[in-house]
């Protein structure tokens, strides 16, 4: 897509939500004209660019009326009346998998690359004013999908839910650990079905979630600092609206975090152990280059570097002194970045258990730190 079209498209979702393409809609009355009824009157249709959703997360709003979702842990929330709710979806690219939540009930849907246009039925528990809330728990790299609205039952009624009670804002990076890979799965990581890689259930969400933090998760299966599973590094990728190089950039002004979590590494020191390579000699510097570009997008944000979740971050002293070189050379520059290294680890990726160890790891850090007090 062209630039123009990405901010043609944003402008006109900015002056839909009332400027905010990315965080909390304030709540006010519902003006009719957003809800339409078929012909037939069977359907009340809540298109996508109604002002009624709130959208939490980096979307692809080149198009207002089919925004892309994306990223793992995207929400789109409405509250509703009525007795039936059906989720819109097209042009389905990979595999998406969501958690459907109404009223706090939860269904886990599938979208998958192919289909036709798809009417997703989710369960509604009778009459009554309820609450959607949809939650991206499969990463962006898996598959993405085209947002079209929903369909309520006719003469039904929806407004924009209340705002959020949000004490800050975090973003987190890194790669599978990050984004859940795996952490539902049995014995062994298998790839071919997402359904059991859960964001929603991460250690970045249980953290962001215990601070109750509006966040974002950038992070990639594979991705590396200076090499890795994935042909992209992450300081190619971070900023993008897609996990790929060539996608637009993203507006990074129109959400800013307060605290940025960066956990990667795993994959510098996995992907070449595992093909007989050596270890990146330009990690380091490759390191010091992405934090410096984040601390220049957000001015005003903690960065944390972490290291740590799996048997590269805890046990290979090759990664860890071409971090530690990193990190003393960030923080003696810029009192604004800190460092912490879990001391939980685990041979395959982390399952669910592990992410809410993890989680308490980071949680329990946090807490003690200076610059988290004013959100405590």
């Amino acid at each position: 897509m062209s630039r123009i079209a990405l901010v043609a498209g944003m402008l006109l979702l900015a002056s839909l939500l009332g400027g905010c393409t990315s965080g909390p809609v304030a709540a006010k009355p519902a003006p009719r004209s957003t809800v339409s009824t078929s012909a037939a009157q069977t359907v009340q249709v809540v298109p996508a660019s109604s002002a009624f959703f709130r959208y939490e997360g980096r979307f692809d709003f080149a198009d207002t009326s089919a925004p892309g979702i994306v990223w793992q842990a995207s929400r789109i929330s409405l509250d509703f009346d009525g007795d039936r709710i059906h989720l819109l979806f097209d042009d389905a690219k990979g595999q998406s998998f969501f958690n459907a939540q109404v009223d706090g009930s939860n269904a886990i849907i599938g979208i998958h690359e192919g289909s036709s246009p798809t009417n997703v039925n989710v369960s509604v528990p009778g009459n009554g004013r309820h609450h959607l809330r949809l939650f991206k728990r499969s990463e962006a790299l898996a598959g993405s999908v085209s947002f079209r609205g929903v369909e309520l039952a006719p003469g039904a009624k929806a407004w924009t839910p209340q705002p959020p009670g949000y004490k800050l804002r975090m973003e987190f990076m890194g790669d599978s650990i990050t984004v859940g890979a795996c952490n539902e799965d049995g014995d062994k990581d298998q790839w071919a079905n997402r359904r059991t890689h859960n964001a929603a259930l991460s250690y970045a969400t249980l953290t962001a979630d215990a601070f109750d933090a509006d966040y974002r998760n950038f992070a990639v299966s594979g991705i590396g600092i200076a090499t890795g599973w994935v042909q992209f590094k992450a300081g190619e990728a971070w900023d993008r609206i897609y996990p790929d190089p060539a996608s637009p950039r993203a507006s990074l002004s129109t959400w800013t975090p307060d605290v940025v979590c960066v956990n990667l590494g795993e994959n510098d020191y996995g992907y070449p152990h595992w093909n007989g390579q050596s270890f990146p000699t330009n990690f380091t510097s490759g390191y010091v280059a992405l934090i410096r570009d984040i601390r220049q997008a957000w001015p005003g944000a903690h960065v944390v570097l972490l290291r740590g979740g799996m048997r590269g971050g805890a046990h290979s002293d090759l990664l860890r002194e071409a971090w530690e070189s990193a990190v003393a050379q960030l923080e003696a520059g810029d009192a604004a970045i800190s460092h912490f290294v879990f001391k939980h680890w685990t041979k395959n990726h982390p399952r669910v258990a592990d992410d809410r160890i993890l989680a308490d790891e980071l949680i329990a850090w946090l807490k003690r730190q200076q610059f988290m007090r004013p959100y405590l």
